[in-house]
Order: structure tokens, then C-alpha cells, then sequence
């Protein structure tokens, strides 16, 4: 149950737990990261919901959006502020939840890289902000740490060729540039927006075995995220 508290929506009655949130470029390695951590006990993770995004009664919003960003941004956005809002607020099931990304990405990085490029007109981006900041002025959305996996916009285009997933087929290396650039002054410069936590920056254009092994490291320093 969710109930007021001092102009808050806040769990009734529950300890809340840690909340780490992983955020990176796309192909910075967020799977990877997750997928180290969800072996450790008593952490519970939660990765962004892909298969809503590409399956919308049938419909593939993140496709669409790809193909035609001036058309569909808003559609694809709107869709992801509910669904992430949806993974903030989801029942808790560990002491340490891990989630990929988070609402504040998806309107500082994304949805700010739309309006940006020019390609989210002006209407769109003020109903999406409007939105944004009544859930965070009323509802209560706490981080504890932001892990930013760091990459060059150079690493993350490779790796994209790589995997080839569908909707990513189409996505240029300027765009990955541009989201780059965006969380650098996010969570580096800390210039842009608001950072909701204290941010561990982890350098992530290593092979995936260097990775793990900086996971290891920074392990404990990670999961002592102070609850606030």
C-alpha cells in the first residue's frame, strides 16, 4: 500500500531497501553489470522493460521511434516514464534493489536528447517535463547510488554492431555521442539536472573479463549504499 506522508507517496510500514541504479550509454555494459550482481544474495535486480517497450498490444513503440523520432518520441517516452515509474514503485522483494537506469535518465538523457536535436517538438517536450516533475514533486522515488558505467561513444558503436539488435540497427554514432555527452554532464560535470545520489564512476570500455573483475572491486563499496 502507498500512503501520503508529508507531501510524499512513501511505502507504509516497510523498511525500503537500498536502491542502486546502473547508468550508462547504450552498450555500456549495464547487462553485464547486472548480471554480476544478480548472483549475490539478497540483491534483487530489475533491468529496464525492453519487451513492453518493443510490444505495446501488438505495437513496437521503440522501433517506431527509432525509424521516425520526430513522430514517435513522445509516444515511446510517455510509454517509458509509466514503465519505469512502474519498476521505481514495484513491490520489494530484497534489501538491495539494482535497477537499469532509471526515470531520471530517461527524461534528463533521453528524452532531453529528443528536444535537443530538435526532433521532439516544443509541445511534446513541455507535456513530458510537466508529467516528470509532478512525479517527482509528489511521489516519493529514492536512489541511494548511481553506478555510471563510462564509455566512449567509439566502444558503445562497436559493440552495437556486435549484437545487433534490431531497433539499434538504424541508430548512427552521432546519437551515441549525444546521449554520451548528455551523461557527462549529468553525472561527471553535474551541470545540466539535479543528480538524485552520490554517483561511482566506473570505467567500462574494458573486455568483459576486466569488468568483472572491476566489479569485484568495487563490490563492497557498491552494496554499502547508505539508505536515506
Amino acid at each position: 500500500m502507498l500512503s501520503p506522508s508529508q507531501g510524499k507517496l512513501v511505502r507504509n510500514g516497510e523498511e525500503r531497501p537500498s536502491v542502486i541504479c546502473i547508468e550508462g550509454n547504450i552498450a555500456s555494459g549495464k547487462t553485464t553489470c547486472l548480471e554480476y550482481f544478480s548472483k549475490t544474495n539478497n540483491i534483487e535486480v530489475l533491468t529496464e522493460p525492453v519487451s513492453k517497450w518493443r510490444n505495446v498490444r501488438g505495437h513496437n513503440p521503440l522501433g517506431l521511434m527509432y525509424q521516425d523520432p520526430t513522430r514517435w518520441g513522445i509516444t515511446l517516452q510517455t510509454y517509458v516514464q509509466l514503465t519505469m515509474l512502474d519498476r521505481h514503485l514495484s513491490q520489494i522483494s530484497a534489501p538491495i534493489r539494482m535497477m537499469e537506469r532509471s526515470i531520471f535518465s530517461a527524461k534528463y538523457i533521453f528524452v532531453e536528447n529528443l528536444y535537443r536535436s530538435g526532433k521532439m517538438p516544443e509541445v511534446d517536450f513541455a507535456v513530458l517535463s510537466e508529467w516528470f516533475e509532478w512525479i517527482t514533486t509528489n511521489i516519493s522515488l529514492p536512489v541511494d547510488l548511481i553506478v555510471y558505467l563510462q564509455t566512449t561513444p567509439e566502444t558503445c558503436y562497436e559493440r552495437l554492431r556486435q549484437r545487433c539488435r534490431e531497433e539499434e540497427k538504424v541508430i548512427p554514432m552521432e546519437y551515441l555521442e549525444s546521449i554520451h555527452q548528455l551523461y557527462e554532464d549529468w553525472l561527471i560535470k553535474q551541470t545540466s539536472f539535479k543528480v538524485p545520489a552520490p554517483v561511482l564512476v566506473i570505467p567500462a570500455d574494458h573486455d568483459i573479463q576486466q569488468m568483472l573483475q572491476q566489479y569485484e572491486e568495487n563490490k563492497e563499496r557498491i552494496l554499502a549504499a547508505q539508505r536515506t
